[in-house]
C-alpha cells in the first residue's frame, strides 16, 4: 500500500507465468488437435459409425439412435469422406468393417462414452425445468426418462396455470402445450401427438339424462351450456360452428376451477380424454365423443437462446412424433 512494494510483489513480477500444473500440452500433442483432417469429424458421425459397427446393419442402428436411416447414412459417409478412407463394406445383404473400419472401432469404442462424460462434467449434471398445465400428458413419461439416460440431466416439472406454462416467465425451460399456441409468441413448436376429447358432465344436473349416455356427438353440445376455461383450457364456443355454438355458460381462470364449475352443474365441459383419468370426480360423469376435433399436443420452446438442454429435449421429443 501507498507506494510500497512487498519483496513478494517483486518476486511474482519477475518470475514471469506461472506453471499449469504440468497440464500444458506439448508441442506434438497441440500439432495433433489443429490437424485440419479432424475439423469436419461431428460427434454425431461418430456415434453413427460407432452404432453400426455394432449393429451390423444401418437399419438396427438408425432404430437404436432413433434417427432416420438415411440421416445416419449421411453421417458415415461424412465421417468417411473426412478422413479419407472406407470404414464400412456395404452390400444389399450386410455391413462389415474394413480394416481401417476395425482400427477405428476399436480406438473409439472405449473413447466415445468418456468423451460424454467429459463434456458432461464441467456444469454436473444439470436441470431442465419441464413446464406444463393441468395435467402432463402420460406419453411425456417415456420422453423424460430417455432424456434423463441421454443427458445425465435431471428434469423439474413445473405446473404453471398460465398460457405459455412459465415460459414467457422463464420458470420453464421447455414447455408442453395444448391447442393452438399464437403466431406471435416467439416460440419453436413440435407437433408430438393429437389427443381425443370427452365431454365432462354433471351427473345431478344434466339436462335429458345426459349422464347416462355413453357415446355424444360433438354437434349435439351446441345446444348446451359450455364451461370454459379461458387460460389453459382447450375447448372454446369458436370451435363450433358461428352459427351453432354452445351458449358460454361459465368461465374458470385455472384447471381446477373449471372441474368444480361443472361438478356444481353450471354446464357442460370438454378437455382431453387423460383428465377422464387422470382426474376422476364423484359428481362428474366422462363421456366419449365423436366427431370431435382432436387437440393438438405440441413442445414449445423460445425461439432463440433457448437452454441447451431444452435443445436436447425439444430434438428427442421429435423423434417421439407419433
Amino acid at each position: 500500500m501507498n507506494g510500497v512494494r512487498s519483496n513478494q510483489d517483486d518476486a511474482d513480477a519477475t518470475a514471469g507465468p506461472a506453471p499449469d500444473d504440468g497440464h500444458d500440452l506439448a508441442p506434438d500433442d497441440a500439432d495433433q488437435l489443429a490437424d485440419p483432417a479432424l475439423d469436419g469429424v461431428e460427434l454425431r458421425h461418430l456415434r453413427g459409425f460407432l452404432a453400426v459397427a455394432e449393429e451390423r446393419s444401418f437399419t438396427h442402428a438408425a432404430d437404436r439412435l432413433r434417427i432416420g436411416q438415411p440421416a445416419l447414412t449421411r453421417a458415415v459417409r461424412a465421417l468417411e469422406a473426412t478422413l479419407g478412407v472406407r470404414l464400412l463394406d456395404r452390400t444389399t445383404r450386410r455391413v462389415a468393417l474394413t480394416d481401417a473400419g476395425r482400427r477405428l472401432y476399436a480406438d473409439l469404442a472405449p473413447l466415445l462414452p468418456r468423451l460424454a462424460a467429459a463434456l458432461r462434467s464441467p456444469a454436473g449434471p444439470g436441470l431442465l425445468r419441464l413446464g406444463f398445465t393441468s395435467l402432463l400428458p402420460a406419453a411425456c413419461g417415456t420422453l423424460v426418462t430417455e432424456f434423463k439416460a441421454a443427458t445425465g440431466a435431471k428434469v423439474r416439472l413445473v405446473r404453471r396455470d398460465t398460457p405459455l406454462a412459465g415460459l414467457e416467465t422463464g420458470e420453464s425451460d421447455v414447455v408442453v402445450l395444448r391447442g393452438e399456441v399464437p403466431r406471435n409468441a416467439g416460440l419453436r413448436t413440435a407437433l408430438l401427438f393429437r389427443e381425443p376429447r370427452v365431454a365432462a358432465v354433471p351427473r345431478a344436473a344434466a339436462p335429458g339424462s345426459l349422464a347416462r349416455r355413453r357415446v355424444l356427438d360433438w354437434a349435439e353440445l351446441a345446444e348446451l351450456p359450455l364451461v370454459v376455461n379461458t387460460v389453459t383450457g382447450t375447448t372454446r364456443p369458436e370451435l363450433w360452428p358461428a352459427d351453432r355454438r354452445p351458449r358460454l355458460a361459465c368461465t374458470a381462470g385455472n384447471f381446477d376451477e373449471w372441474l368444480e364449475a361443472v361438478a356444481a352443474g353450471h354446464g357442460v365441459g370438454v378437455a382431453p380424454e387423460g383428465v377422464a383419468e387422470r382426474h376422476p370426480h364423484p359428481r362428474i360423469r366422462y363421456v366419449r365423443l365423436k366427431n370431435a376435433p382432436p387437440v393438438p399436443v405440441r413442445l414449445a420452446l423460445p425461439a432463440r437462446d433457448a437452454d441447451p438442454l431444452a435443445e436436447r429435449f425439444f430434438a428427442l421429443g421429435g423423434q417421439h412424433r407419433r
